[in-house]
């Protein structure tokens, strides 16, 4: 089966966009087609290994697709951009998958929009295979998440602050591609009607439960609110680090969208910023929480005239509800962290008894996912656990505090609940090294084993440790913009 849309943003949002074609790309080739996904789509996967690269690139255009850039605003490193929107990316159209859910179908990298403000509008393939690698390492750890559909190279080169670099194209698949700063963008003209359409189709389509509401709009933000505190506290508890928080970047639908400079973190460090362009550590781990409320208090500002006609009063009603983000965020966290510690029901000291392992591991440089891990082993013997801290005197004196409070099956629920296998930082820069060079099998190895990330396998070993010493301490990430 093809493609068969039904594309809803552009039926139902005139004014929400600009209708725009793909550059043409001079050599494409299918580089990779998730076919697992393709099949949860309910599309053939042998049709699209044969068609693929010119539909991929953004050369042949399915039958019912509809390619449009999306306009968006957005506050950037704090900084407020009336205008970004789609500068290298089409919405094709919309499916609906065998699970019927409404999915987007993007294409990222095909050329100059409207929106480009400046910008060539094209990807290198280091920056689309990363997005691959790491967004399917994120759907199989269990977190909300854009995934990739396929990668295609476009048998051109684009320059880049590394060099002339191939080009590619990334077709991503999301719930939709509706951000908190396409709220904004209508917000910041004074546009109340569109704001209000807006809530309404995102309403539509990613909340119905609310359709019965009786203040909609209200609804709406605390269901968002929801969503984003759960995403991040999910991120939290395997070490992510987005690295570009703007509110360009949150998604309304609560999953994880652009893959820019994310990585996961090793050694657990609150401050930890791999980001080249995150000069003042503002989306460090640590923050992540903190710009989580900040977000969506630039969604409440957007939301304001939907909340009530009296301003104040929807001030009001907006402060209520961000006052609550500490809260859930800690909420989500916390019953992840009980899951990751193997801990028996819920008991008021649990934040403290997690906060004090935190302190131990910070303060001896223990590697975040390793020490998760191994707490399983921990559970009969600390043997296992003991070498990842410098010193095990901290460790020491509390693990008999962690033990008094276990489940009778906590090694299992643990090793469920703790990967042993991330996109270790020097395994991805080793497969996107490889595949630059031409040679992608390194790309598909590692692919494999992030594929299931809870379930230990021989020969796997080198995938679960650390980086090497000489792999440096000064490692950064780039958006690949």
């Amino acid at each position: 089966m093809t493609f068969i849309f039904d594309n809803s943003y552009a039926r139902d949002l005139p004014g929400f966009y600009v209708d725009w074609r793909a550059s043409a790309a001079p050599a494409p080739r299918l580089l990779r087609l998730n076919r697992g996904l393709a099949e949860e789509l309910g599309l053939d996967p042998d049709l699209l290994a044969r068609e693929g690269a010119g539909i991929f690139s953004g050369n042949a255009l399915p039958e019912g697709a509809h390619p449009l850039a999306q306009a968006y605003a957005g506050h950037q490193f704090g900084g407020f951009s009336p205008q970004l929107g789609d500068g290298r990316a089409l919405l094709i159209g919309e499916v609906t998958d065998r699970n019927g859910r409404r999915r987007d179908i993007q294409l990222k990298g095909s050329g100059r929009t409207p929106f480009s403000r400046g910008a060539d509008g094209k990807a290198a393939l280091g920056p689309v295979l990363r997005e691959y690698l790491i967004g399917e390492a994120m759907h199989a750890l269990g977190i909300p998440t854009t995934r990739a559909l396929a990668a295609v190279t476009t048998g051109e080169t684009i320059l880049r602050q590394e060099g002339e670099l191939p080009g590619a194209v990334l077709t991503r698949v999301a719930a939709s591609h509706i951000r908190v700063g396409t709220f904004q963008f209508f917000a910041a003209r004074g546009d109340e009607a569109k704001v209000r359409q807006l809530t309404a189709y995102a309403i539509a389509r990613h909340y119905p439960e609310l359709a019965a509401a009786p203040e909609q709009p209200l609804a709406f933000f605390e269901a968002v609110v929801e969503a984003q505190a759960a995403l991040v506290a999910r991120w939290m508890l395997v070490g992510f680090i987005h690295g570009v928080m703007n509110t360009d970047n949150m998604a309304i639908s609560g999953e994880t969208i652009d893959y820019g400079p994310c990585a996961f973190m090793e050694a657990y460090d609150p401050a930890t910023v791999y980001s080249s362009i995150d000069l003042q550590g503002r989306y460090a781990y640590g923050n992540q929480p903190l710009v989580l409320g900040w977000n969506l208090a630039r969604l409440a500002e957007a939301l304001l005239p939907l909340l009530d006609p009296d301003p104040q009063r929807a001030v009001t009603k907006a402060t209520e509800v961000l006052e609550t983000v500490g809260a859930r965020y800690r909420r989500h966290w916390l019953a992840g962290m009980r899951a990751k510690l193997g801990l028996a029901g819920e008991e008021p000291g649990d934040g403290t008894l997690a906060e004090d392992l935190l302190a131990a591991m910070q303060a001896q440089g223990a590697d975040w996912t390793l020490t998760f891990r191994r707490l399983s082993d921990a559970v009969a013997d600390a043997g296992m656990l003991r070498p990842l801290f410098r010193d095990a005197s901290a460790l020491d004196a509390w693990l008999p505090r962690w033990r008094a409070r276990l489940a009778p099956d906590a090694a299992e629920r643990m090793a469920a609940a703790n990967p042993l296998y991330i996109p270790r930082n020097h395994k991805v820069e080793q497969a996107l090294a490889a595949a630059l060079a031409g040679d992608m099998g390194p790309f598909d190895t590692l692919l494999e084993v992030l594929a299931d990330p809870f379930t230990e396998r021989p020969g796997l070993e080198a995938h679960a440790l650390p980086a090497p010493a000489d792999f440096g301490s000064r490692y950064r990430t780039f958006c690949g913009t």
